[in-house]
């Protein structure tokens, strides 16, 4: 794994994340290899202890919190508070609709939302959600597009982009695996191209 990552760094996304989720195939262990320092490093957490999210971030020296469960605004505002040097996206499922009075209580103890494809797991479903919803996005607060995203989603996300919408980057993951953790580099060099 720890090959991929650096040969995933080589070309030079702005972020690479790392699953600390132990139910999950794709679950990060050992050390994360020397990578740029202009890429930043994303913690994957689900439900996680607030005191263990700290201990990775700091262990990996992480850039950014991702929280995938059910994290409270409470629970946010606790991690915010202890890592004023770490930015927090919560990551929000999305189906065919999405209520987004969910959003306003997290609105000033997150940096950035992150949406992603409701389904049986937490995340790399592989499927996109109903990217219509977001027309309805109701906040200034930059977020992250997720769930399903490949190389077919290109003109897609072209379109997403022409609207006047906080869109701040989109996260691939489960279309571009060549294994659990595992990503086809030479498949995503293309998407980049694309994008």
């Amino acid at each position: 794994m720890k090959h991929n990552v650096a040969e995933v760094a080589t070309l030079l996304p702005d972020y690479l994340g790392f699953i600390f989720y132990d139910k999950s195939p794709r679950n990060f262990e050992g050390e994360i290899p020397k990578i740029p320092s202009d890429i930043k490093k994303v913690g994957v957490f689900v439900n996680e202890k607030v005191v263990r999210v700290i201990e990775k971030a700091a262990t990996h020296k992480l850039n950014i919190i991702q929280l995938h469960g059910e994290e409270s605004p409470e629970y946010c505002g606790e991690l915010s508070d202890l890592t004023s040097n770490l930015e927090i996206w919560k990551v929000f499922s999305v189906g065919e609709t999405f209520n987004y009075d969910l959003l306003k209580p997290y609105e000033n103890v997150v940096d950035k939302f992150l949406f992603d494809t409701k389904g049986k797991n937490k995340g790399g479903n592989g499927i996109t959600f109903n990217w219509q919803v977001l027309r309805q996005y109701p906040s200034k607060k930059p977020f992250i597009l997720s769930g399903g995203i490949g190389l077919e989603e290109v003109d897609k996300i072209h379109t997403l982009m022409e609207r006047e919408l906080p869109l701040y980057a989109i996260d691939v993951n489960s279309k571009f695996e060549i294994g659990p953790g595992l990503k086809n580099s030479t498949e995503l060099k293309q998407f980049i191209y694309e994008l």
